[in-house]
């Protein structure tokens, strides 16, 4: 298991060098060479598949859906802010479609005992025909430090030979702040770990897609209050680092998308989880009244973002980028 912050010998030779330089101009060539026709799946797909079967009677019949589109099987990822939470829910979740290593990074030079037990989960996981679980390693490192991240992506790179997936969860959210009072270091600080850090988190897995020409799903998690601002919640630098969010996937999606790099994110509404729910049980009725807020009258699980996350990741969702999709038990509607 990896337990290294960015570690000497994760680092380049050069103190004062960046890791790996990539060349400015993308020369990859162009992923649909012929532009009059969508790019066909590698293999019959849906309504196609049907009607190959009827052309050929030996044609075997299989489904594919689950055993291939949303199949992550073999892949590699990276998902930061993993040590617990959402991070840690969604990392599960690409072991469970077939990841064959997830990269958990987080502050704690040692992993937690949440994080320890889900780990000793997938190493127990049966598939059926012998086949077992993927990998989840864990790697502590500092979002901001952007040297560092790109170092740890060659690390993954060099050893796993392939990049699919990155995904962006770590966050920090702080005190309800007056926006006339609020400490400009403070504000610096949730720009640093929410923008800067999603942009250090996707810079080291595209850099990877793009080493190794894979058409990879990077994944940014926002929030709804990157949309909305959250009725009676002094949260100015919070929703202003989410909405910056929201427009930096858009706009590495324009920039990635020639080379058959998908970026997306998810923005989720109130979610019970541990690291919420340490302040949400201390606030007597707070819990009722957000989830008063939503048409479906409750907060969310982190398990309920296990699918969306899943699709994103996979071909199932190959044509889908540059998107923000809402998990907020329709708080947004209003």
């Amino acid at each position: 298991m990896l337990r290294s912050v960015v570690a000497q010998r994760l680092l380049p030779r050069s103190a004062h060098a960046f890791p790996r330089a990539l060349p400015i101009a993308m020369e990859h060539p162009d992923p649909n060479p012929n532009p009059d026709k969508p790019p066909q799946p590698p293999y019959p797909v849906g309504v196609v598949a049907a009607l190959e079967a009827a052309k050929d009677p030996s044609f075997r019949a299989r489904p594919t859906l689950f055993s291939r589109e949303f199949s992550l099987h073999d892949r590699v990822a990276l998902v930061s802010g993993a040590n617990r939470g959402l991070g840690l829910e969604m990392a599960l979740a690409l072991i469970e479609a077939g990841a064959r290593a997830v990269y958990c990074l987080d502050l704690p030079k040692e992993p937690g005992d949440e994080w320890l037990t889900v780990r000793d989960y997938t190493e127990k996981l049966d598939f059926g025909q012998g086949k077992k679980g993927g990998r989840l390693e864990y790697v502590s490192a500092d979002v901001r430090d952007q040297r560092g991240l790109w170092a740890i992506g060659d690390m993954i790179g060099d050893k796993e030979k392939r990049f699919d997936i990155g995904i962006a969860a770590a966050g920090i959210l702080k005190p309800h702040t007056s926006c006339l009072e609020y400490p400009s270091e403070q504000f610096k600080e949730v720009m640093d770990v929410n923008v800067n850090g999603a942009l250090n988190t996707a810079q080291a897995a595209g850099r990877q897609m793009h080493r190794f020409n894979t058409p990879g799903s990077i994944i940014l998690i926002a929030s709804m209050s990157g949309s909305i601002t959250n009725r009676d919640h002094a949260w100015t630098s919070y929703n202003s680092s989410k909405s910056a969010v929201l427009q930096m996937t858009r706009s590495m999606a324009c920039e990635l998308g020639p080379l058959g790099i998908r970026v997306n994110s998810i923005s989720p509404g109130h979610i019970y989880t541990t690291m919420t729910a340490a302040y949400l049980d201390t606030q007597p009725g707070l819990m009722r009244k957000l989830a008063g807020m939503n048409p479906l009258g409750r907060l969310g699980r982190p398990d309920e973002l296990r699918g969306v996350v899943t699709w994103l990741a996979s071909d199932a969702s190959t044509f889908c980028t540059g998107s923000d999709i809402l998990i907020s038990g329709g708080h947004h509607s209003w």
